[in-house]
């Protein structure tokens, strides 16, 4: 006879990752009573004419808020990302939709792998530069195998650049999959400031109000 319980044949572990599949004990809550829909995964981004291209939609969260959304998701947040994130620069948009185009760094010669040459490439193809809470929306978006499939290590967000510390230094919010990955990172952001050939670069190609 066979158990009354859909779950009878999973383990706990299964049922954790569920859970934290769902974004965790509150999003799951959320799903029991009918307020949170899971659809069947579809292509989340695009790889035409030298770019990885998605959009991501803003709500109004806040730099705390993204910390401990993040966290309960069991995303990593360095300490030096939670410095921008609770900068009064981080400046939260909410119902915005913006068509993002990340440029691969790995086109690039070494030497040309910086800030500025990087915002010259943007400049010609007439992106525009981001917010920087699309580094939050993109690591809630993918997870490190996207990242992965698209080639890269790292998606630096290239907005405007934000000290974290008193003084000349300033730095870009980004993600990573690097070390034990699912990662918020910081990066340097200064003009000469120099990347690897496994990093993108996020900049705006479009935005509209959300529907």
């Amino acid at each position: 006879m066979s158990s009354e319980f859909a779950s009878s044949d999973l383990t706990a572990g299964q049922l954790n990752a569920i859970v934290k599949k769902l974004g965790g004990h509150d999003a799951a809550m959320r799903f029991l009573r009918g307020e949170l829909t899971v659809s069947e995964r579809t292509n989340l981004y695009r790889d035409t004419f030298g770019a990885i291209r998605f959009s991501v939609t803003s709500y109004g969260t806040t730099g705390e808020e993204w910390i401990r959304r993040l966290e309960s998701m069991r995303y990593s947040v360095t300490e030096g990302s939670k410095r921008l994130l609770r900068s009064e620069r981080f400046k939260p948009t909410c119902g915005k939709t913006t068509e993002i185009a990340v440029i691969k760094g790995r086109p690039f010669h070494d030497e040309e792998r910086r800030v500025a040459k990087i915002h010259s490439e943007a400049y010609a193809r007439k992106y525009s530069q981001p917010n920087a809470e699309i580094a939050c929306l993109i690591r809630e978006k993918f997870s490190d195998e996207d990242i992965a499939s698209m080639g890269l290590t790292w998606i630096v967000v290239m907005h405007d650049p934000i000290n974290k510390f008193s003084g000349e230094e300033h730095y870009l919010l980004g993600v990573s999959r690097y070390g034990e990955g699912r990662t918020l990172s910081e990066h340097h952001g200064n003009s000469d400031s120099w990347f690897c050939h496994e990093a993108g670069f996020a900049f705006v190609e479009s935005t509209r109000a959300a529907s």
